[in-house]
C-alpha cells in the first residue's frame, strides 16, 4: 500500500497546489501546466516501489514518461507555460457564469476533477504492482507497441494542427484571409480529433496492461479511462460549439468526418490551404 499511499499525498498537493496558484494569479490553466508531469511521477513511484525490477512497470514508465515529453513539448511551443497561457475556454466560461459559479466550478471541476482523472488513469500501475509476480507476456508488449503507435499518431497530429496554424498565423500577417480557416486535411480529414483519439487510446492501453497483469478485465482502475474519456466528449462537445458559431463551414466538415474515431469521409471536398 505504500505507494498508493505515496500516490494519493501527491494527488492531495497537486491539487492545493494548482488551486492555490489559480487564486493567486487568476489563471486558471494550471493543472494543464502539470497535465503533462504528474502521470510521470505517479508510474515511476510504483516502478521504483518494485525496486525498478517489473519489466511491465519499467517499460510503463518509460513509455509514458515518452508520453508526458511530447506533451510538455508540444503545451511549451503553444506558449502554455507563458503568463496569459490559459485555455481561452475558461474565458468562455467565465462571460456566461457569475464569479461565485466560476470559482466552485475553478475548484471541483478543474482543480479536483480533473487531478483525480489524472490519479485514476495511471492506476493500472498499481494493479500491475500488486500483480508482479504475473510473468511479462506477449500481449504486453503488443499492448505496448500499441501505447506507442498510438503515441506517433498523436505526435503527427498535433505536428499538423501547429504547421496549419502557423501558415494561419502567417496569413492574417500578410492581410490575407486565412483559406481554409480551420484544419481539414491529413489526419483531420478522417477525424475532427485525431489527437483527442490517440490520448484517449493511450490510456485504455494502459488500462488492458493493468488487466493483462490481474489476468481480468474485471478492474476498479478502469475507472480512470472511463473519466478521461467522458472528460474528451464534454471537451469535444464545447471546443466544437465555439468553433461552429466562428466558422459557418465547420457544420459540412462535421457533416463529413468522423468526430473521433478516424475512418474513411463522406464525399465532399475539403478546403487546402495554398503554399
Amino acid at each position: 500500500m505504500l505507494p498508493l499511499i505515496a500516490s494519493l499525498w501527491v494527488l492531495a498537493a497537486s491539487c492545493v497546489v494548482v488551486w492555490v496558484l489559480s487564486l493567486v494569479t487568476h489563471e486558471y490553466s494550471w493543472v494543464d501546466r502539470i497535465w503533462s508531469v504528474i502521470p510521470i511521477v505517479y508510474v515511476w513511484i510504483f516502478a521504483g516501489a518494485a525496486g525498478f525490477t517489473d519489466l511491465r512497470l519499467d517499460l510503463l514508465a518509460a513509455v509514458v514518461t515518452l508520453w508526458g515529453a511530447r506533451l510538455t513539448f508540444n503545451f511549451s511551443r503553444k506558449g502554455g507555460y507563458a503568463p496569459g497561457g490559459e485555455d481561452y475556454r475558461w474565458a468562455v466560461l467565465r462571460g456566461r457564469m457569475s464569479t461565485a459559479q466560476f470559482q466552485v466550478f475553478n475548484l471541483l471541476f478543474i482543480t479536483i476533477y480533473q487531478s483525480v482523472i489524472l490519479f485514476l488513469i495511471t492506476m493500472p500501475a498499481y494493479t500491475m504492482f500488486e500483480n508482479r509476480a504475473t510473468p511479462f507476456s506477449v500481449l504486453d508488449l503488443v499492448l505496448i507497441a500499441l501505447f506507442l503507435l498510438f503515441l506517433a499518431g498523436e505526435t503527427i497530429a498535433d505536428e499538423q494542427q501547429w504547421r496549419f496554424h502557423e501558415w494561419k498565423r502567417r496569413e492574417v500577417a500578410a492581410g490575407r484571409e486565412p483559406r481554409p480557416r480551420f484544419l481539414q486535411t491529413g489526419l483531420f480529414r478522417f477525424s475532427r480529433h485525431p489527437n483527442f483519439f490517440f490520448e484517449q487510446a493511450q490510456w485504455w492501453v494502459v488500462f488492458f496492461l493493468g488487466a493483462s497483469a490481474a489476468g481480468s478485465v474485471l478492474q476498479w482502475t478502469v475507472a480512470g479511462a472511463v473519466l478521461l474519456t467522458l472528460l474528451f466528449i464534454g471537451s469535444t462537445i464545447f471546443t466544437e460549439s465555439i468553433t461552429s458559431s466562428k466558422y459557418p463551414e465547420y457544420a459540412a466538415y462535421k457533416k463529413r468526418t468522423s468526430a473521433l474515431i478516424p475512418w474513411f469521409p463522406g464525399k465532399a471536398s475539403a478546403d487546402v490551404p495554398a503554399g
